[in-house]
């Protein structure tokens, strides 16, 4: 093997294949046995990122929908949440807001930044393709709810 630090980064397949190519006549199952045996594991390339804050002073509306996601009419209910996606380029987050009665996404948004610009694009665009009448509830995550 090329060093030491190859088998920090290489799980057992990648071994296999490196001792294949040096010659070395060895069985896949045998390697990731050996390496087990010998408490080596591959270091995971991905990191988790933290993409809520439940810590902090903003004000919190009550929870209205108290986990009951059903809708008599289209327009009458939307749900929405923000979450990361990892990308070749990096974070990206999406917005999305979810018309509760057809579980249809009614506006969206991404961007590089997780702020409020973020849900106010996405309910733009689903307040201008769904032009819903006075009386729709929007809750958010964490039970945030917003009364058009």
């Amino acid at each position: 093997m090329r060093t030491r630090r190859i088998a920090a980064v290489y799980g057992s397949p990648r071994i296999h294949a490196e001792l294949k190519e040096q010659g070395v006549n060895c069985g896949k199952k045998r390697v990731a046995r050996l390496m087990r045996e010998r408490g080596i594991n591959a270091k995971s390339k991905r990191r988790k990122m933290k993409t809520t804050d439940s810590r902090h002073d903003n004000p919190v509306a009550p929870n209205v929908l108290a986990r009951n996601f059903s809708a008599d009419a289209p327009n009458t209910t939307w749900v929405s949440d923000i979450t990361g996606i990892e990308t070749l380029e990096g974070w990206l987050y999406l917005a999305a807001l979810v018309d509760i009665y057809s579980r249809f996404v009614v506006g969206w948004s991404m961007g590089k930044e997780r702020d409020e610009e973020l849900i106010t694009n996405a309910a733009e665009m689903a307040l201008a393709r769904r032009c819903p009448g006075a009386g729709l509830l929007h809750q958010r995550d964490s039970g945030k709810s917003v009364h058009q």
